[in-house]
């Protein structure tokens, strides 16, 4: 029997994130099954909203699958492919079109067969409602917020020290020196002064 060829796709949304953890679990799992790993493809540092566009990574892993570069695609999580049923939708219908499976590590999914391919897509289904759950969640608690008198967005400053930081940015004192001597954020001090520019 001929090994599989696997390519993987790994991402994170934030610089703070490594793809480490992922690509090693992926690996021991290929290693186990026996499949050769041909290409590994990433995106450090890009959110799964972002199109294919904007994520060279995963661009260039689905142009390869359609050249049949790969067998199976592995991915550490079905949301990894992207952060919509739709685009999840969409990206395993090129897959299955390129004849090209998919493996996702969390959900320990494969879609090489039937079943798995259906549970992958009730997942992504699954991952977007649980999404749009939280988005309310969010929206109602500020607008409980907003109804009940509460300020939301960063608190303003008191006039006197909106009057300092103005004084002394006219005297000509840098935007770090004049936030550091009067305790306040370097992005209160930009605000200010931008207000500033507009007034004038």
């Amino acid at each position: 029997m001929t090994s599989k060829r696997a390519a993987l796709y790994l991402r994170v949304s934030t610089d703070g994130q490594t793809t480490k953890n992922q690509r090693l679990v992926l690996e021991q799992v290929a290693e186990r099954r026996g499949w050769t790993i041909a290409k590994v493809y990433e995106d450090a540092g890009i959110s799964g909203a972002k199109g294919r566009d904007a994520r060279p990574g995963f661009d260039a892993a689905m142009k390869d699958a359609t050249r049949r570069r790969y067998d199976v695609l592995m991915v550490w999580s079905i949301d990894r492919l992207g952060r919509s049923t739709a685009m999840v939708t969409t990206a395993l219908e090129e897959l299955s079109a390129a004849g090209v499976a998919i493996y996702a590590d969390r959900e320990a999914m494969d879609a090489t067969t039937p079943h798995g391919k259906a549970m992958l897509q009730m997942a992504a289904v699954f991952g977007e409602l649980e999404r749009a759950m939280i988005r309310e969640r969010v929206n109602a608690g500020l607008a409980r917020a907003k109804a009940a008198g509460k300020t939301l967005g960063r608190p303003k400053v008191a006039d006197k020290v909106a009057d300092a930081i103005r004084a002394r940015l006219a005297a000509g004192e840098g935007m770090l020196k004049v936030s550091k001597s009067l305790g306040v954020g370097v992005s209160t001090v930009q605000r200010i002064k931008a207000e500033a520019v507009q007034a004038d």
